[in-house]
């Protein structure tokens, strides 16, 4: 089993920067892909960007493209969302999963970490 959990969320203006961080607990973040997903209310999840933590390759939604940075610490057991620029339409419920089978699915959620971007 893993525990994932999300901080570092709050409230921003647009133009402002957050950094979330996802911690994790029952196993290491080493070898395994790591995600960040948001969901607004009444909307679907969206995808946000992956980490696929042995081969240091990332790739991002269009939508934060140049704004959103993910990255990891395999010594701290964490993996970050550094968001830069923010804007209004990046409010959402923030959450972190882990494939941790290495199927291309993610089996294990946070809890998710709220960001409100202000205008």
């Amino acid at each position: 089993q893993v525990q994932l959990v999300e901080s570092g969320g709050g409230l921003v203006q647009a133009g402002g920067s957050l950094r979330l961080s996802c911690a994790a607990s029952g196993r290491t973040f080493t070898n395994y892909p790591m995600g960040w997903f948001r969901q607004a209310p009444g909307k679907e999840r969206e995808f946000v960007a992956r980490l696929g933590w042995s081969g240091g390759n990332t790739y991002y939604a269009d939508s934060v493209k140049g704004r959103f940075t993910i990255s990891g610490d395999s010594a701290k057991n964490t993996v970050y969302l550094q968001m830069n620029s923010l804007k209004p339409e990046d409010t959402a419920v923030y959450y972190c999963a882990a494939d941790i089978k290495r199927d291309g699915s993610f089996d294990y959620w946070g809890q998710g970490t709220q960001v409100t971007v202000s205008s």
